[in-house]
């Protein structure tokens, strides 16, 4: 590697870009993408790896590529130290996902009931101006108080998060899309929010409630729909970050 990809891809990881590591086989040859100067198949197969968080050789026009991933972790914005919280958290952490829980209500957001996670103690809006979700971050609010959960929402919807959800009744759900849209929320925006949060497996129990939550996260993440893993419409989203980031 040289110098100069060595730096570039350490500049990437401390500002959280995706980035992917290219190695020409056998000759050894490096490029880091995204790159304008990348062939074609080459972005497009290295778009396809980070989208699956995948490494791995690829043979392109005849060449064979080692194709080495390097992702920001997966965040995962908790609004709400409630006790599905509590149940959910640390399966978020066997997932490999950052977590970050706020909740102003320090009685509730505190290290005893959430030990080695960050705790933030803002108020959502506050705390979701200064986490700055982005497509590799997902927000769920499960505080069921609209003062609390309508805060980060309307924030989590103007950002490029990848996973909005929120607790609720479909009662409950109606009545906070009525909300959101008073606020000034399309209904293109509105269809990423998902409530009530979760697969429909019967969850009753606070740790059946969290398994139902990462369940429908960890399909969302994985594009995971009439068994495809990777469809079109996520490498081309991932082919066009690419882009937009390359041109940066």
């Amino acid at each position: 590697m040289t110098p100069e990809i060595l730096a570039a891809l350490t500049a990437a990881r401390e500002a959280k870009r995706p980035a992917l590591l290219a190695t020409r086989m056998p000759s050894g040859e490096q490029m880091l993408l995204p790159s304008p100067a990348a062939p074609p198949a080459l972005a497009e197969a290295a778009a396809r790896m980070l989208a699956r968080d995948e490494s791995g050789t690829v043979v392109l026009d005849g060449v064979e590529w080692f194709l080495n991933t390097y992702n920001p972790p997966i965040r995962v914005v908790v609004v709400g130290a409630v006790h599905i919280a509590q149940a959910l958290v640390p399966m978020a952490a066997e997932l490999g996902l950052a977590v970050v829980v706020v909740d102003p209500r320090r009685s509730f957001a505190s290290d005893e009931r959430f030990p080695n996670v960050t705790v933030m103690t803002d108020w959502p809006d506050e705390a979701l101006d200064a986490l700055r979700p982005d497509s590799r971050t997902a927000v769920i609010t499960l505080t069921h108080d609209p003062k609390l959960d309508d805060l980060a929402l309307d924030r989590a919807l103007k950002s490029d998060a990848f996973y909005i959800g929120s607790l609720g009744s479909r009662k409950n759900h109606a009545n906070r899309l009525g909300r959101l849209r008073k606020l000034g929320h399309s209904e293109e925006a509105l269809a990423r929010l998902r409530g009530p949060v979760g697969l429909d497996i019967g969850a009753v129990t606070a740790p059946e409630i969290a398994l139902a939550i990462l369940a429908e996260f960890t399909a969302v993440r994985r594009n995971a729909r009439r068994g495809e893993t990777a469809p079109k419409a996520a490498v081309a989203a991932s082919t066009q970050a690419i882009a937009a980031t390359a041109r940066q």
